[in-house]
């Protein structure tokens, strides 16, 4: 297709937008029916609208400094769709830059978009091997903010039903309208929005079903009472959102449940569990491990950071402050709790409180032991939090070379799922909501004096968080997806 003159902005963007309208189907059938997932460096393009999509490319535009654009991903996705690809995830942005790049090397090329995709993909056509053997069942036990962005993030990646599906969730027992309140609350968010899909309420079977998926609504007051067998649920894993339950002794009570298998926990961790931040030290879990913990929200967001900057510039020692978004555990007007300042009104006030969060971080980066401090503060915002995190480095270094250095690694490492990067001068908190990376490095907030630098990292508390359990939850089941590019 011909590019429309660069002066003509408004047919400009109509054509784009028709290419996406183009895209969106066959996006759509590749991942519903085949498991294919189709993303634009590392983000997701299944059921997403035309903006979300052209938003995507204008993304990769603005931080990879190339001006790939749907005029160029269009025909490599028609191409890819002529291929036999199954279970597997494929970024059709890093696809397409390789192309242009091999475009810009050889301009005498004869070498067309559906060959160079043939070539690309070679190893992926015709492959049917499955990332499981037999589908996870995936109960959520409590259903709060947490637990409600889990099942949202579950039926959005249920696809074909052969990997992995949400079959219940666990609630104490409520009145007779409790399952249209509980639906009422999923579908409709006040920070996160609607819910991108149909819901409807089966009072009958006490179940909710959400875009065709059936999740059992399980009323009990403690998990050793839950026969999961009853409900045809077997091999579960249980995320418990509730955090009531925190050390072995307590979690151990879900693997009481006939059909329970293994448990994640969705708050720090005590004893010795594992506490696991996706990304760094994922590798620990093995399959025999019963019980791990996701850690908490903003070690998710800093420790990803932490650790390329020490392994890069080396820390010699550091002070952590959050600026942290306030929580369902705070009072709305002042009130007794038994934890300091937090009886205060948290919509009135800036709150100081302890987090545990960089003493954390030595469980996923053990190299930083005895080297960060850390506090937070709470704000009278409901989501979206911010890290600053004040290091003094083993070298000297400039702002350019830490921003260029972090966002390389968010665009071109096995890391850009956890640290993402923005150059706007004008983001502010409302900004990341929905954001699916653990942390966004903010670089026009960067500060470096020699071997001091700050650095500024927004993080949604709530969602960003949910995609990092999501993650968790396909190690913890060992799915394993073919990727292009490979890993290596």
């Amino acid at each position: 297709m011909e590019r429309p003159n660069v002066e003509d902005y408004f047919g400009d963007w109509k054509q784009r937008e028709a290419l996406v309208q183009e895209m969106i189907p066959v996006i759509g059938r590749l991942f519903s029916q085949r498991n294919v997932g189709i993303f634009i460096y590392g983000r997701p393009l299944h059921n997403r609208s035309v903006t979300f999509i052209m938003k995507s490319h204008r993304f990769v535009r603005q931080v990879e400094r190339n001006e790939m654009s749907e005029f160029e991903t269009h025909p490599m996705l028609m191409a890819m769709a002529e291929l036999d690809l199954w279970h597997t995830q494929i970024d059709l942005g890093k696809l397409t830059v390789r192309f242009m790049e091999h475009q810009e090397k050889n301009p005498e090329s004869l070498l067309t978009v559906r060959d160079f995709v043939r070539n690309e993909m070679d190893y992926l056509d015709g492959l049917k091997e499955v990332p499981i053997k037999k589908s996870q069942d995936v109960v959520l036990y409590g259903f709060g903010r947490i637990g409600r962005l889990m099942a949202r993030l579950l039926v959005e990646r249920t696809s074909t039903g052969e990997v992995m599906r949400l079959r219940a969730i666990v609630v104490r027992p409520g009145g007779d309208d409790d399952l249209e309140k509980r639906a009422n609350l999923f579908t409709s968010d006040s920070v996160h929005g609607a819910f991108q899909g149909t819901l409807r309420v089966d009072n009958e079977r006490k179940c909710l079903v959400a875009n065709g998926n059936v999740i059992q609504v399980i009323y009990a007051n403690k998990p050793e009472e839950i026969n999961y067998a009853d409900y045809d649920i077997s091999d579960a894993l249980i995320i418990d959102n509730t955090g009531k339950w925190r050390d072995e002794e307590g979690l151990s009570l879900h693997l009481k449940s006939r059909g329970a298998a293994k448990v994640i926990l969705t708050a720090p961790g005590k004893g010795n569990l594992k506490n696991i931040v996706y990304g760094i030290n994922d590798h620990q879990i093995t399959s025999d491990d019963k019980i791990i913990t996701a850690a908490s929200c903003t070690t998710n967001a800093i420790a990803p950071v932490l650790k390329v900057i020490n392994d890069r510039f080396g820390i010699e020692h550091g002070h952590v402050e959050t600026v942290h978004a306030y929580t369902n555990d705070q009072n709305l007007i002042d009130n007794y709790h038994k934890g300091s300042r937090r009886g205060r009104s948290a919509a009135l006030n800036m709150v100081l409180t302890e987090t545990g969060a960089a003493k954390a971080v030595v469980k996923a980066v053990p190299e930083l032991e005895g080297k960060l401090t850390g506090n937070a503060v709470r704000v009278p915002i409901p989501n979206v939090s911010m890290a600053i995190m004040n290091l003094s480095l083993s070298t000297t270094t400039t702002k350019d070379q830490v921003n260029e250095f972090l966002r390389d690694i968010a665009l071109h490492s096995k890391l850009q799922n956890q640290i993402s990067y923005t150059q706007s001068p004008d983001a502010v908190s409302s900004d990341f909501v929905g954001t699916r990376e653990a942390g966004i490095v903010d670089s026009s907030a960067t500060i470096v004096n020699d071997n001091h630098c700050v650095l500024y990292l927004w993080y949604d508390n709530e969602f960003g968080y949910c995609c990092q359990v999501v993650r968790m939850i396909d190690k913890m089941a060992g799915v394993s997806y073919k990727f292009y590019p490979e890993e290596d």
